[in-house]
């Protein structure tokens, strides 16, 4: 419970630093360092009710706190529980780099149910919805991927996550000019045409563009492409 966990941190040494790099609202990345501290509660019994069910556990309670104040923002702290073997920092690093990656987890997730509209599947087989939600891990991975990278990475070359005729089709569709600035030749600049085609309106107060209208883009941009390459047949 949360008494029991405060009152761990308290007990617990210091076992280390461990520097991340958070994006702050701003848009901007900052390092921060964390104080981790942990502790092992050995053979946690289970409540009254679920003893006969279920074995006591060898619980760790891991802390993960801040180190200074930061100026415009609530400090990190995150406290996680595990029945995993922590005997040490590395250890310990190793499950925070775990749960570090949940948010991405659950956005992935969200683009899948969301834009992909898994759920609405109508197949009748287990083998056909299996087939049907690999492909759509694969544009789902896709739109995540992108998104992420224009972030990580705005100067890349735009070859990296498009082809050629996608980019020929955004430069005939969405004109340089009005995208928050964005570098010419650029995958943040071509990222955010194709957020423009999905409703994004790229002015300078707005955020990067998100999942949902890169989907919305990278939909109606394969529908072109689909077009463009039916005008020339025949």
């Amino acid at each position: 419970n949360g008494d029991h966990t405060v009152k761990s941190k308290q007990e617990a040494p210091t076992a280390g630093m461990h520097s991340i790099e958070v994006r702050v609202d701003n848009d901007t990345v900052e390092r921060v360092t964390l104080d981790i501290r942990y502790k092992t509660n050995p053979r946690l019994p289970a409540d009254r009710g679920s003893k006969k069910r279920y074995p006591a556990l060898d619980l760790t309670v891991i802390h993960a706190s801040e180190v200074g104040v930061p100026l415009g923002r609530k400090p990190i702290l995150w406290k996680l529980v595990t029945d995993l073997e922590v005997a040490d920092l590395d250890a310990a690093i190793e499950k925070i780099r775990w749960y570090s990656t949940r948010w991405k987890i659950e956005v992935f997730h969200k683009i899948l149910k969301s834009g992909c509209r898994a759920e609405d599947a109508k197949l009748r087989t287990a083998d056909r919805l299996a087939n049907l939600v690999a492909l759509f891990c694969i544009v789902s991975w896709r739109v995540m991927w992108m998104t992420m990278m224009a972030r990580a990475a705005p100067d890349a070359d735009p070859a990296i996550a498009f082809t050629a005729t996608e980019i020929a089709i955004l430069d005939r569709l969405v004109t340089d000019s009005g995208n928050r600035r964005a570098k010419p030749g650029t995958l943040q600049l071509y990222l955010t045409k194709l957020s423009r085609l999905g409703g994004y309106l790229a002015r300078m107060s707005d955020p990067p563009p998100g999942n949902t209208v890169v989907w919305r883009g990278l939909r109606r941009l394969v529908d072109i492409q689909i077009g463009a390459e039916l005008a020339t047949c025949g």
